[in-house]
């Protein structure tokens, strides 16, 4: 991730977004947030809420059950808003945002700005918008097929901290598998270079 605060690039990146007119009337200090393909654009872990309108390049969204199942949300390139929801509801502990190829993107804190925000009624008109077709798109959504081992890799890279998961009865609870499972699928991943056992019942994904 790199930030950039050269202000004509900034400028010419509002100028030819979709949303100058709205954009042009805050009074906020924007700035260029670049990523590189496969980067976490959002993730529960980001300490600061911002708010991101893709400029250039493509994302995907997607969110994580507990037990790994992975669920995709909707998929997004130029002018599609991240944080909308931050606005007004708590993070979600789940849901991600990745660069599915290199992206640039106008972004600002939500924090610092959000009463301004709240007051601005055109800002306040295209979140309703994008937030009436995020939910749309939400209600077709199914879970994306995954077998017991992709479910234990996604589990071990979302929801275990420092991807990390100890205790396998607990996991298996979790993962909706028995303990037996879940120890030979770890057995094979170690196998197999994917993670590293750190001690009893403590596996590490790397």
């Amino acid at each position: 991730m790199e930030k950039l605060y050269d202000k004509k690039k900034i400028a010419a990146c509002i100028a030819k977004s979709k949303y100058y007119a709205v954009l042009s009337s805050l009074d906020i200090d924007f700035y260029l947030i670049k990523y590189e393909k496969g980067e976490l654009v959002r993730s529960p872990f980001q300490d600061e809420l911002l708010f991101q309108i893709v400029e250039q390049g493509s994302i995907n969204i997607y969110f994580i059950r507990d037990d790994g199942t992975r669920y995709s949300l909707s998929s997004g390139t130029t002018d599609y808003f991240l944080g909308d929801m931050d606005i007004f509801y708590p993070k979600s502990n789940s849901i991600y945002a990745q660069a599915s190829e290199p992206l640039t993107c106008i972004s600002f804190s939500i924090e610092k700005y959000k009463e301004a925000l709240l007051s601005n009624n055109q800002f306040l008109q295209l979140i309703c918008n994008s937030l009436s077709a995020k939910i749309g798109a939400m209600a077709a959504i199914d879970a994306a097929p995954a077998s017991l081992e992709e479910r234990v890799m996604s589990y071990m890279k979302y929801k275990c901290i420092n991807k990390t998961l100890k205790g396998i009865e607990q996991s298996a609870f979790h993962l909706h598998c028995s303990a037996r499972q879940l120890q030979r699928i770890l057995n094979q991943s170690e196998s197999a270079g994917l993670v590293k056992k750190l001690g009893k019942g403590t596996y590490k994904l790397l």
